[in-house]
């Protein structure tokens, strides 16, 4: 197999072009608990819920970033990670408006 640019950024170690892959436990717990942050709106539940799911995101992002199994897995790490902190310091929600 050529090792090409294409190789580099979409292919693991088995040669297998990865794309997605099946949700692992930090996706699963995210999602979860974002779903549930809509039905527990107003309560200590709704933060708890909010920081779980903040948790379980940025512990997936880290984890792709730095143990993703091709380049465009890693390079989706960083995009989510950055958006991730994006999200808490400068107040962004995740539709792009501004949450002060």
């Amino acid at each position: 197999m050529k090792n090409t640019l294409f190789d580099k950024i979409f292919r693991d170690s088995d040669g297998n072009i990865v794309v997605a892959q099946m949700p692992n436990l930090p996706i699963i717990v995210w999602f979860t608990a974002s779903l549930l942050k809509l039905v527990f709106t107003t309560s200590e539940i709704n933060t708890v819920l909010d920081v779980l799911a903040y948790g379980s995101l940025f512990t997936w992002a880290w984890l792709e970033l730095f143990q993703g199994v091709n380049y465009f897995r890693r390079a989706l790490g960083l995009v989510v990670l950055v958006g991730v902190i994006a999200s808490r310091t400068v107040g962004i929600d995740a539709l792009g408006n501004f949450a002060f």
